[in-house]
């Protein structure tokens, strides 16, 4: 197995692990677990931690070269815990077996599953599949506006009303925009005729011919069933197929109805279902 080291990177300095996420993000739906907006959402977090794994020989190097010249680690892996799953991408030619092993550390009882990352031992959840759907960059006609300062508060209270148990505030918003990950994020936002905030959704960037994805997305509980989630959606991709994404991806629970049905009204198509790994016997 190749060595490996792991770092522990504070929201300030997870530049190299959002580059090494663009390098690796495809033209069409991305295939790991992390796409640069995963990212950049847990930023808005103050507290934060994203993991980077790299090539230990390289980083050796680095630290043994005393002429002045500096030797970039390589990047093998980027990942973070989502409550108890840590995901994870790891580069198009990373040892997924020894970067399994190194997990072993952060996949302590309570932290029973891992999106992107096999364990050995571990075990597929075929009960609820992530559906992963991809949009292909067409015509777009939407309501949707570009949210700006002064919409801050009511993209919170969107997210809000949306998602039981959420706490976003404006102040979380700002945080994550002013992150690393703040410039690839593309935000856009829907309201009623009354002027009333609807519905919005967060797109990012992965780069000039690269997927883009969108997370989070919500429509205000009070205003469901009116399409302003659809034009959130449309608007946010349009966004970012002009600022030169190949696609746009968003993932959902195959049992979230409402979800599935959002996107395909919106354009999407299923391209795949992902499956945590999970402990065996866990709960």
């Amino acid at each position: 197995m190749a060595p490996l080291a792991r770092h522990r990177l504070s929201p300030a300095d997870t530049g190299p692990a959002l580059r090494a996420l663009r390098a690796w993000t495809p033209p069409d739906a991305p295939a790991g677990s992390l796409h640069p907006g995963d990212v950049g959402w847990l930023l808005r977090r103050d507290d934060a931690t994203v993991f980077l794994w790299t090539d230990a020989r390289t980083d050796a190097q680095t630290s043994a070269r005393a002429d002045g010249v500096t030797t970039t680690a390589a990047p093998v892996a980027v990942g973070f815990l989502d409550g108890p799953v840590l995901r994870v991408t790891a580069a198009p030619d990373a040892d997924l077996g020894a970067l399994a092993a190194d997990a072993e550390d952060l996949l302590v009882p309570g932290n029973d599953a891992t999106d992107g990352l096999p364990v050995p031992g571990w075990e597929p959840d075929t009960e609820e599949p992530w559906l992963v759907f991809s949009w292909v960059p067409e015509p777009v006609s939407s309501r949707a506006v570009e949210v700006t300062e002064s919409d801050t508060a009511d993209r919170a209270l969107v997210h809000r009303a949306a998602f039981t148990g959420s706490t976003l505030t404006a102040d979380h918003w700002r945080t994550m925009k002013k992150s690393p990950a703040g410039h690839l994020a593309v935000e856009t936002l829907v309201r009623t005729p009354a002027g009333e905030p609807a519905a919005a959704a967060t797109g990012w960037f992965g780069g000039a011919g690269r997927c883009g994805l969108l997370e989070p997305v919500g429509t205000h509980a009070d205003h469901r069933g009116h399409g302003y989630g659809r034009d959130a959606v449309r608007g946010a991709c349009a966004a970012l197929a002009a600022r030169g994404a190949s696609a746009v991806a968003v993932l959902t629970p195959a049992g979230n109805e409402a979800a599935v049905a959002l996107y395909k009204s919106a354009g999407f198509t299923v391209v795949r279902e992902n499956h945590d790994w999970t402990r065996p016997g866990r709960g």
